[in-house]
């Protein structure tokens, strides 16, 4: 185990690190951390929960302070981009905390709120800025930020950014920067897609592989329950019964499930809470605040939230249903065992998620221990893949 006084960091950011009870870095943050102070591009592929956060923003920070400049209205000197307002947020909260006891100035760019006070904000100039692609990219074309001065580019969860549309909308911003810039992607998966944005914004990076792609936390304890999908709520309910302290993070893939769900607990008085997109920034925050302080015990939430959470006291996550692209699996499970703890996912399966549940098998290598001691069993027989028949039509002529 590598300490942080180990890596070369000033005496201020080892006090900030110190004060929040950081001490031994994370593989990730070891052999990132190095590299990066030497201004070298990074592409690195991590799962959640692995310290990408501190990883990437230490070194900024620390080049920043050793560096200082005065910053010139609507400018930034390091741009931090990611997908979600929540994971925006907890950066935002990170940064603030490493940077005590240096004058580097950061501004959260997110949407859902008022963009007036980031407006007034970056009117100022900021060091850095962390944002979602959508709102920085609107700002940026409105002249409110500048992009010309930025010495530190980061793709935070790129793979999600870019499932969500922002491939051009980045490479905008990475155009518009400075070639002499510092790149930092990172992301959990490595798609074609992020294989090629990595090829055209990063120069000569190093890679950094902590786990394999896709792989699944060691210590979750996974397992799938089999259903019939009308007796979902009853097998659930059951669940929650033989969980009563543990605090429970719910996924579903859409937003009206979420909605169901949350009112089958209000009405089974389970303390309960919701994050999807139809609801307000503040709502979310608070929601996941409530969770935080255990104020309710369960969260459900869409996939928008499945890379958002950094909670480290999540006991258990439920997939009410499989996620229709496997690599979501993995960034909702990693919700879970977080900062040294362990945990467990459960995922209830009904006829419609068996294709799904194959393709979160086949992505992890791993085949998901089955309970079948429970009064919502039902048995679904296992299907050979069907062969492909040959068309046999007429020819056109």
């Amino acid at each position: 185990m590598t300490c942080f006084r180990s890596l070369n960091l000033s005496a201020s950011t080892l006090n900030a690190l110190e004060k929040i009870g950081f001490k031994v870095a994370t593989p990730i943050q070891e052999k990132s951390i190095p590299a990066l102070l030497e201004g070298r591009d990074l592409l690195g592929i991590a799962q959640t929960g692995t310290g990408k956060t501190a990883a990437f923003s230490l070194p900024i920070i620390e080049r920043l302070n050793k560096n200082r400049k005065e910053i010139a209205p609507n400018h930034c000197r390091a741009i931090i981009l990611a997908p979600t307002r929540e994971l925006a947020t907890q950066i935002n909260d990170s940064v603030v905390s490493f940077a005590k006891g240096t004058k580097i100035t950061s501004v959260l760019i997110i949407g859902g709120v008022s963009n007036e006070p980031q407006k007034k904000s970056m009117s100022l100039g900021a060091d850095i800025v962390i944002a979602t692609p959508g709102r920085f990219i609107d700002l940026m074309n409105d002249g409110i930020i500048k992009v010309s001065h930025a010495e530190f580019f980061v793709l935070d969860e790129a793979d999600m950014m870019l499932d969500m549309g922002f491939y051009e909308g980045v490479n905008d911003i990475a155009n518009k920067a400075p070639d002499s810039r510092q790149t930092i992607l990172l992301s959990a998966t490595m798609p074609k897609q992020i294989e090629k944005l990595a090829n055209s914004i990063l120069k000569n990076p190093i890679k950094v592989e902590i786990t394999p792609e896709s792989s699944t936390v060691d210590k979750i304890k996974q397992s799938v329950y089999f259903t019939l999908a009308e007796n979902k709520n009853f097998l659930l309910l059951s669940l929650l019964e033989d969980q009563t302290n543990s605090r429970i993070l719910i996924f579903c893939k859409a937003k009206y499930a979420v909605a169901e769900i949350v009112e089958l607990l209000n009405r089974s008085e389970v303390s309960v809470g919701e994050i999807h997109s139809n609801l307000t920034q503040g709502q979310r925050n608070q929601s996941i605040e409530d969770f935080t302080n255990g104020k309710i015990r369960v969260l459900v939430a869409t996939d928008i939230a499945s890379r958002g959470i950094d909670i480290d006291a999540v006991d258990m996550v439920i997939n009410y249903n499989m996620p229709e692209d496997a690599t979501y699996y993995v960034h909702r499970i990693g919700r879970t065992a977080r900062a040294q703890r362990e945990g467990s996912a459960l995922s209830l399966c009904s006829e419609k998620d068996l294709p799904f549940l194959r393709n979160v098998e086949k992505l992890i290598g791993l085949k998901i221990s089955r309970v079948t001691d429970h009064p919502f069993h039902h048995d679904y027989p296992v299907s050979k893949p069907k062969s492909k028949r040959r068309f046999r039509g007429r020819r056109r002529r």
